[in-house]
């Protein structure tokens, strides 16, 4: 009896947490956009396209992952399923970031050296998204339980 009533308030309490999460999420998600729309009219007024279009790509990875999150919550508070895979896709938007915005510092940072690229570091990167790439791939391949597969079998074991 305890324990039942003790479940039932902590799972209350979780799902009050998930939804704070999904509101901060959603005030997040508001000011990057908010971050980018100022990013894009700076870029123009200076007229500093390239520059200002390559950052603000940046900052369009930001609203990217947070929509992956919010995805993940909604997931979750619709069916209580929790899926890694959403956040091996947020790893791959972060490495693929990386990716695109190391080149922008290093090309208009101010006193940065000129042998500022470091090939390893893009390798490891590299090296990351390929993993991450395949781990995705394999955790895709497996339906959360209860759900058909594409031949529409039902899960082993149903």
């Amino acid at each position: 009896m305890f324990e039942d009533q003790l479940i039932r308030i902590l799972t209350r309490f979780n799902r009050l947490l998930h939804v704070a999460l999904a509101v901060a999420l959603v005030i997040a998600s508001g000011l990057v956009i908010w971050e980018f729309s100022v990013e894009v009219s700076s870029a123009v007024l200076h007229n500093h396209l390239v520059k200002g279009f390559l950052q603000s790509l940046g900052t369009l990875f930001l609203v990217w992952t947070l929509s992956s999150l919010i995805s993940a919550e909604i997931s979750y508070l619709h069916d209580g399923i929790f899926q890694v895979r959403i956040f091996i896709e947020v790893a791959i938007i972060t490495l693929l970031r990386q990716i695109i915005t190391k080149p922008v510092l290093i090309a208009t940072g101010p006193g940065v050296p000129d042998d500022a690229f470091e090939p390893m570091q893009y390798g490891l990167i590299l090296a990351a998204l390929l993993v991450a790439g395949i781990l995705h791939r394999l955790v895709g391949r497996t339906p959360p339980p209860g759900v058909r597969s594409r031949d529409n079998t039902p899960p082993p074991g149903s």
